[in-house]
This record gives C-alpha cells, structure tokens and sequence, in this order.
C-alpha cells in the first residue's frame, strides 16, 4: 500500500520520470535556440531534484510531438558576446548553496598554487590534532583535581597526584605545540584560502553548460565550504538590516541567478562522489540566510548530509552514520519535517518550520544554455559584478575596486584592444598576438593560473613563476596606468584637441574619470588604490593595498606609467653590471613583492606628521622605494653594499614560490631581525621569508623584516643632498676612467684605482652575459628577416605579382648595408675585448 503524500506548505520533490522529461524539454529548447545545455545528469540529479513535482509540470509542454519549455519558462539575455538561456521557476528554499567565488569575499582568498592546497591539508590535519589535544588536556586537568580533592595523606595518594599533575602539564605542553604550528600555518597561508578553480563541465568530452570543481578530499571540502560560509556571513554584517529576519518577514522579494555546479568529494575509503548542486551565482547572501533558516549547513549540502539530521520517519532503523548524498530525498525528508512540525499547534513561533515558511519555494533563473561553455564562468562572474557594482548593498573597498579591475580588463577586451595593449606593453614578447584572452583575463584577475601569459616573456628568457608574476604585473600597470601618444607640436593661432590614444578612453569610461585635462591628485591616488588591489591578488599573502600610495602620480596617471621594457633578467644583468637605470627599474619592479610578503618591508604610511617623538620618524611608501632606489649610488652608508642590494632582491622576487621555510646554512634556528631580543611569542618562521643578507651578499641568521628594512634603508637615504653622491645615476659604463687622478665631481677626491679594479671586476661578469644576449636577439632577428624574406618572394612567384619598385628595394638595402658594416665593426671590438681579457 503506497503511503498518503503528507500535505503543507513545504514542497515534496518530483520522480526521476519527471527530471527526464525536464531534461528532454531543455535539450530541446537549447538546441532551437543554438545553445549548449548542462550534462543531462546534472539537470537530472542537480536541477531537478530541487524542483516540486507540480512546478516541473508547468515548466513543460509538448509541441511536434517533442517535450519542450514553455516561452513563458525562460528567457535568452545577452552577456557581452555571449547568449545565456535562463529558466525561470521556483526551487525549494534550501537547495541553493551559496558560491565560493563571490565577488564580494574576493579578498579572502588567495592564488589557487598547489603549494597552498597542500597547507590547507596540513591546516586541518592540525586543526584536528589540536581539538583532541585540547580534550586530552581537559580530561587530564579533571583527573588532576579528582586526586587533589581526594582523601587521605598516603604515599600512594600523594604519587597519584604528581602523576596526575604531570600528565596535566605534558598536555597543555602539547596544546601549546600544536597551537603553535596551526598558527605557522595560517602565517604561512597568509590568512586566506587558495580560490577554487572551475572549469567547464564536459559530457563525452564536450564541454557543457554547467561548472564542476577539481576533486578533493571530503575534510578539505566542508573546511573550505564553512570558510567560504563565514566570509560570507562577514561580508554581509556591513548590510543595514537583518537579511534573515527580512525573509522571515516577507519573503524573498527578488530573483537570484543559479548555476549548475558538480562538487567531487573523495570519501575517506577512496570511492568519489560527484554531487551536483545548483550555486549561488547572484543572491549568495540570500542563499546563506535561507540556509542558516532552514538550519541547514552549506557543507551537509555539498558532501552529503549526515542521516542523524534528518532522521528517518519513526519505526525506520536509521544508520548514524550514513550521508544522504540524493537531493531528493535530503529536500524530501527536510520538507517532512518541517510540514509535521508545522501542524503541531504546540510549535514554537521560534521554529523552522515557523519562520521558513515563507522561503519554502523561492522564484529563481537557473542557467540551463550557453553558446561558449568554456567562458560560462567569466561570464557569471561579470554579471555578479555588475550586479553589485550596480546595487545598493555596501561593498568592501579592496572587493569593489578587484571588481572594477574584472570590469576593465573586459572592457579591453570589448573593444579588442587586449592584445593591442598587452603588444604595446611587451614590445619583446614571444608572440602577442598568440594570446588566449579568456585565460589572461583569469590569469590578471586571479582566478587561474599565470600559464596564458607564457607569449608575453621574451624569447630567450627561462619561463618561471617569478617571471609569469611580473609580467602580470606588467601588464596590471599597462592597463591601469596606459601610454598616452607624445604632444603633437603646438600651431600658432590654432586651438589643438590632445590625443589621448586608443586605451585611456577605456580607462576613463570604465572608472568614470574626469576628463583628461582635469586630472588631478585625486584621481592619482584612485587609479593607485585599483592597481595596488589588483596586483595584491598575484600574491599569497595580502598586505594592505594603501601601501602603494605615492608610486604613481599626476604625471603616471595622466600620461602612463612609462615602464622600463627590459625583462627581469636583463634588470638583474644590468644592476649587477652597474647600471643603475637598471636598478631604479629592478625596485620598481620589486615593490609589490615588498608590500606583499610574509614580513612586509613597504607599510602604509606610519610614523607622525610633525616630529618624531610622538609616533618615530614619519615613513610613507614613497620614502621607503625611495630609500631603497638610491642605496644603489649613496656612499653615505657603509653598511650598503651591490651584493647586498643584489642578494636581496633575489630573494624578494623569489619569495611568493618558496615552499618552504627558509633555513640557515650551518643549520641554526632563524629569528626575525626585530625580534632578536625578544623572549618568547615569536614571529614563525614560515616558507616565503627572506634571509637578511650581509655586506657581502651572504646568509645571515635574521630573517629580513620591517625593523631590519628600516635600519638598512633609514629615511634620511631618500632625502640626499643636493648635489650628493645619492642625487646622481650611473650608466652602465661608469667608473670606467682609465685616468687614475682624474676627479669626481664637486672636487671629490679622486676615486681608489684598487676599488675600481674590484669594482670593474665584479661587473664585467654581467656585461659579457648582457652583450652575449644582445648578439643572440641580434642574430634571432636577423634570422626572422631572412625568413620573411623568402616567404614574401615565395608567394610573389607563386601569384604572379610584380616587384617592388627599385626605390623601395634600394632603400632597404641601403639600411642593411649600413647595419652589416656595423656588426662587421662589432666582431673586430670583439676581438680586441678577447684579448683584453687574457690581461685583466
């Protein structure tokens, strides 16, 4: 005998016959309309178990003998280039699960490394050791006082509490240990979390309209899912009312915009489950709060909900253990519950069942069609920022100013300009037109890997991740700071328009700037604020993003930040070699990795506007890159030497991919510089802090930090004398004088002959490599005009076309002429260098 269906107010969940016929009708409608739809398992275990049976009913209707939707059950919008198809139906109120790649929570994760995922690991292995250490020690300190309390002045009575008390004092011995390494942990994760990443769901190897998650271990997905839940939550105390107490009220009054997604849970015995879940793409505060009603964990939803929550109806042996990974019969049992409970007149006004009633089924637009599902998560992730950047809700400022990064770059891209800027940026590059925009988009927004930006590193140079980050540096500060072409020449009695280019059109219309003759200090620090939150995604731990204020102003922000063009090697090569242009460059290029390190070197400004007894000396951003790029030629401070200054800004620049922490060379414990005299609560040492070095570039037993920066590089090395050694630069051939008693400037003694000897030594290394790379990009280039060459005289027999004219021709050959003549030059100062050599 079948059992009644139980009425009330919360909805029972259709068979699989009607999820086949939901999934018929929307293969259907996407195929009349052009687009792909989701994998048919995902609407049929995601989509339609989330559905009441009657509404599933009213979404479809027959026509040419073939199941297909309503018009009145979906909609096709248009996202930039691409059509999405919607459909617009109800869904039970808890089968939302709110989405990790909320716009909103953008800075409370970090780049998705492997390294990062393995400390994640290691988090909750600790986590877990400490909660059972923490027990062990209660359990001790209960045993400790049993025994103290106890009867008697026997010896037995007296050893049984020194073996008590001992035992106590072993455990909170290990809580501490334990607590110390969960908190080098999250030192070493920089606080956040690696972002998810997902990619486009594929059935038989197509890819369709849905998203799906990377598998992972079932711990590691309830701790990222209750941490993406409490960011949330964090994220939505900034709102001005109760969100939970407003549905409770009245309801929810706006639709939000779901998408199909596949969570990959790797059990504990080694089976995976692969649960389809519709996400949050907009509303994800909504979803949370109708969750948090329901009392319903997102994390139960996505691993699988323990059977002890909702329990079997009475007389059922029910498994404690057991995890309802069905939709279905999760909402199922859930609205059981609820509709019983509400039918007792003894129910408290306080219950579920009381204040979900009215979210039991809330209005939806579920993404059932795209035409590019390799773009479908850009895509929903631009229209979340829009929706915010154009809501009311209050928005973070580092969240809100990612989210104008995410809608500049698609500007870019909207005008086909990307590529145009990026080749401007990187005039070296291996080939920008073989750019994969999507995945530089993703890569510049953080939200995938840095792999795309491969056709941006010059040909020659090693492909790394200390490389791949600074070209997405690069390119940030291309972007955000764009050349602008040089003033045309003035015309007497003629009133002249300046041109501003292609690319600052796009900046201004995206960050709705004054117009170009109007920018001012203000808008300076604005475009600063965005390209320092933008670059402060590249990096694993987040320092505050107002450290940069004061590397850019009017003159960057109206005309561009004019980058050196040479890459990070030839900067290196070129520091080594003496050149301080190179240098400038190398610490402009350093100053992200400075402000976002474990220990950060750059702070936002501190110290006291008026002297220094209140606050100590007054040390803005500006003050400390100064500092640091005129430590290069200052003579005032023996204490600074080039291999120092070489030394650590390797190591700067390496610091985001150290996997481990750093360790001394005979094998002694580190310590931070400006912690050296304290005695206990210091810093952890953690992968990705640098090792002070020595005047000679050598290892010392300090981890560099903020105390150690500021002694090295005081605030009176940026304010040089007028005139002084600091105020002057060098060019690559500086100190080369042969004239042993010629004077320096400003009748300065004579430079020593054995320093220079040292000094050319040291530098001559370096110049040779830089030489050797500048005849190889020679001989690379001559290669590929000959190459062009013979594929131009190869299609002009095979069409037939006439010659060039003569003029042409010997023009050309004129300037080739004139370059061989050079280079043939060249080979004879070679030779005589060979054999200057011989006699250094």
């Amino acid at each position: 005998m079948v059992a009644k269906r139980p009425d009330g107010i919360f909805p029972r969940i259709g068979t699989d016959a009607y999820g086949r016929n939901l999934a018929d009708a929307i293969e259907n409608t996407c195929a009349e309309h052009g687009v792909v739809p989701p994998p048919r398992q995902a609407i049929t275990e995601g989509l339609a178990t989330a559905l009441p049976d009657t509404e599933i009913k009213g979404l479809i209707t027959s026509r040419s003998g073939k199941k297909v939707l309503k018009p009145s059950a979906y909609r096709l919008v248009q996202a930039g280039e691409e059509q999405v198809l919607l459909l617009m139906c109800d869904v039970h109120g808890a089968a939302v699960v709110p989405w990790d790649l909320n716009d909103r929570t953008v800075s409370c994760w970090s780049p998705p490394v492997p390294e990062a995922s393995q400390r994640v690991k290691d988090l909750i292995a600790a986590e877990l050791a400490l909660h059972e250490a923490r027990k062990t020690a209660k359990t001790a300190e209960k045993e400790r006082e049993s025994c103290r309390r106890a009867a008697g002045d026997d010896t037995y009575a007296a050893q049984a509490l020194a073996a008590a008390t001992q035992k106590h004092e072993d455990a909170d011995r290990r809580v501490v240990e334990l607590e110390g390494e969960r908190q080098a942990l999250l030192v070493a994760l920089g606080g956040r979390r690696p972002r998810p990443v997902v990619r486009a769901a594929e059935e038989d190897g197509e890819p369709k309209a849905a998203l799906a998650l990377a598998e992972q271990p079932y711990d590691v997905a309830v701790h990222m899912q209750r941490y993406a839940a409490e960011n949330l939550e964090r994220a939505g105390k900034t709102r001005g009312y109760d969100l939970a107490e407003s549905l409770v009220d009245a309801g929810q009054l706006s639709k939000g915009m779901n998408v199909l997604q596949q969570w990959q849970i790797i059990r504990p015995d080694g089976t995976v489950s692969k649960l389809w879940r519709l996400a949050a793409v907009t509303g994800n505060n909504r979803a949370l709060a109708r969750l948090n009603i329901f009392r319903v964990r997102p994390e139960h939803l996505v691993t699988g909900m323990p059977q002890s929550l909702l329990p079997m109806p009475k007389g059922k042996k029910a498994d404690p253990e057991l995890l309802l990974l069905s939709q279905r019969e999760i909402l199922n049992r859930l609205s059981d519950r609820l509709n019983e409970a509400v039918a007792k007149p003894e129910t408290d006004a306080t219950d579920p069942s009381v204040r979900a009633g009215k979210i039991a089924t809330v209005s939806a637009e579920i993404v059932v069609g795209c035409t590019k599902p390799a773009a479908l998560e850009h895509v929903l992730r631009t229209l979340n920022v829009n929706d915010h950047l154009r809501g009311i809700q209050p928005y973070d400022e580092d969240a809100r100013l990612i989210a104008l990064f995410a809608t500049l770059v698609d500007a870019y891209a909207r005008e086909s300009l990307l590529t145009d800027a990026l080749a401007e940026v990187f005039p070296d590059s291996r080939g920008a037109d073989l750019l994969d925009l999507v995945g530089v988009r993703d890569a510049l927004t953080a939200n995938g890997p840095l792999d795309p930006l491969v056709p941006l590193v010059p040909a020659g140079d090693d492909v790394s991740p200390a490389v791949l980050r600074d070209i997405a540096v690069r390119a940030i500060t291309g972007l955000v700071f764009p050349e602008i072409p040089p003033e045309a020449p003035k015309r007497t009695n003629t009133r002249t328009v300046r041109d501003t280019g292609r690319f600052w059109p796009i900046v201004r219309g995206t960050l709705q700037e004054p117009a170009w003759s109007q920018t001012k200090a203000r808008t300076a620090e604005a475009r600063t604020r965005l390209w320092s939150a933008a670059i402060a995604q590249l990096f694993l731990h987040r320092g505050n993003i107002l450290s940069a204020l004061g590397f850019f102003g009017v003159p960057e922000t109206a005309k561009g930040a004019g980058q050196d063009p040479r890459s990070l090697k030839v900067l290196l090569l070129g520091a080594e070699a003496g050149d301080a242009t190179a240098w400038a460059a190398l610490v402009q290029r350093m100053a992200p990795a400075l402000i976002h390190a474990p220990q950060p070197f750059i702070t936002a400004g501190q110290g006291s506007e008026a002297g220094d007894g209140r606050k100590g000396v007054r040390r803005t951003p500006k003050s400390a890159l100064a500092a640091l790029t005129l430590a290069y030629t200052a003579t005032s401070s023996p204490g600074i030497s080039r291999a120092l200054l070489l030394a650590f800004a390797k190591a700067v620049l390496e610091h985001p991919d150290a996997t481990q922490p750093p360790e001394a060379e005979d094998g002694k414990p580190l310590i931070c510089y400006g912690e050296q005299h304290w005695g206990e609560g210091r810093t952890p040492i953690t992968a990705g802090m640098v090792i002070a070095p020595d005047t000679e570039g050598r290892a010392t037993h300090y981890v560099a930090d903020k105390a150690w920066f500021d002694e090295t590089f005081p605030v009176e090395l940026g304010h040089p004398a007028p005139g002084g050694p600091g105020s002057t630069t060098t060019s690559p051939t500086a100190g080369t004088s042969t004239n042993p008693t010629a004077s320096t400037a400003h009748g300065a003694p004579p430079a020593d002959p054995q320093d220079q000897l040292a000094a050319l030594r040291r530098e001559l290394p370096a110049r040779v490599e830089l030489v050797e790379g500048g005849y190889q990009q020679a001989v690379d280039s001559a290669h590929t005009l000959m190459t062009d060459f013979e594929e131009a005289h190869r299609l002009r027999v095979q069409l037939g076309e006439d010659a060039l004219p003569a003029e042409q021709r010997i023009e050309w050959m004129e300037k080739l002429t004139k370059v061989r003549a050079v280079a043939q030059a060249s080979v004879t100062t070679l030779e005589q260098v060979e054999a200057l050599i011989l006699q250094v």
